[in-house]
């Protein structure tokens, strides 16, 4: 009979044995075998968890969009101003532990699933609704036009995905300061040139 509270554990020992092997071997060849050995257990508690490997691999990819929002949600919690709200939303999606190159070299497996597997889609789909509802969100309170308020929630969220995957793939790989310092650069342009309470 399996102990109380193993599920959860056993749960996330996979996820995290799974974004190491996609590290290590890429996603195709983060095969069940190499994911089961990395975490210590057999093949079956994998079929017996998630169904299989698709299942798994989308459980993976929740399990970091869950990591990200809770992140945002922490980091929002600390802001006291409008402005600092916006900035707690930039800071979180380039917080540290989502730019270890493991957690990074996930990320841009699942991206390059999605245009190939519906759930991961439906999931990157999620990403990208959350980012524009916790920026425009934020931004709402600051003073900007309503064209404007889209115009930066669009930029911001370009810029985020764009410099997030641009130096992710750079050999030296993600700089987590210099990432989030061009970002909120340009929130602070938009602040000093189109905020109408500025």
């Amino acid at each position: 009979m399996p102990k109380v509270g193993m599920q959860p554990l056993r749960r996330k020992q996979l996820i995290d044995a799974t974004i190491s092997a996609i590290h290590e071997n890429g996603y195709a060849d983060a095969t069940v075998a190499r994911i089961a050995r990395k975490a210590g257990m057999s093949s079956g508690i994998i079929a017996h968890y998630f169904g299989g490997k698709h299942e798994l691999l989308a459980a993976t990819m929740r399990s970091l969009l869950t990591d990200l929002r809770r992140m945002v949600v922490a980091r929002l919690a600390e802001a006291k101003t409008p402005v600092e709200r916006v900035e707690a939303v930039v800071l979180a999606n380039f917080d540290e532990t989502q730019s270890v190159p493991e957690v990074v070299a996930s990320w841009l497996a699942f991206w390059a699933q999605v245009p190939h597997d519906e759930e991961l889609e439906r999931l990157q789909q999620l990403y990208i609704r959350r980012l524009r509802s916790n920026l425009r969100a934020a931004l709402r309170p600051v003073g900007f036009s309503e064209a404007d308020l889209e115009e930066v929630t669009e930029v911001l969220g370009s810029l985020i995905d764009g410099i997030w995957m641009r130096a992710a793939l750079s050999p030296g790989g993600l700089d987590v300061s210099a990432a989030r310092r061009r970002v909120l650069q340009v929130l602070h342009f938009y602040l000093e040139t189109r905020c109408v309470a500025a």
